[in-house]
């Protein structure tokens, strides 16, 4: 990832970004926050599966619905898998800030900046992912090399 500050996202980036979320198969999901307040730490935590197919064994075995001809390829290339998370990760942050305020350890105003600053940053975070590379998220997924 560069080091640069990033541009915001542009109306394209949003549109790609948009198509690459309705195309992501997610397997399985795990986010956790801690939000540290007056009161103490409120935490979030999301875990998610879907439909899964075992993707780290049973090498050169067909999966059900699979054929030689027409092989299914579940699961993400690692740039698809990189926006997933910062897709994730932002949700987790965001819902980490409410339940925060909600339980009295921020105060409406500091969840606000949070709320504020978390979407600034990973929307940078996904701008520098976009363009990292100069191809869009159709490429090999693993930063042109």
């Amino acid at each position: 990832m560069n080091t640069k500050i990033s541009p915001a996202l542009t109306p394209e980036d949003k549109a790609k970004i948009k198509a690459l979320a309705k195309r992501i198969k997610v397997t399985k999901t795990v986010c956790t926050r801690s939000v540290k307040g007056k009161s103490g730490d409120s935490y979030v935590g999301f875990a998610a599966a879907w439909d899964t197919i075992q993707e780290d064994g049973g090498h050169n075995l067909l999966h059900a619905g699979e054929t030689e001809e027409s092989p299914l390829v579940p699961g993400m290339t690692l740039r698809e898998s990189r926006l997933a998370a910062l897709i994730l990760g932002m949700q987790a942050d965001l819902a980490a800030h409410d339940h925060a305020m909600a339980g009295g350890n921020i105060t409406p105003g500091q969840r606000d900046g949070a709320i504020r600053a978390i979407k600034n940053n990973y929307a940078l975070l996904m701008a520098d992912l976009l363009h990292s590379d100069g191809t869009d998220l159709n490429g090999n997924g693993n930063g042109g090399k």
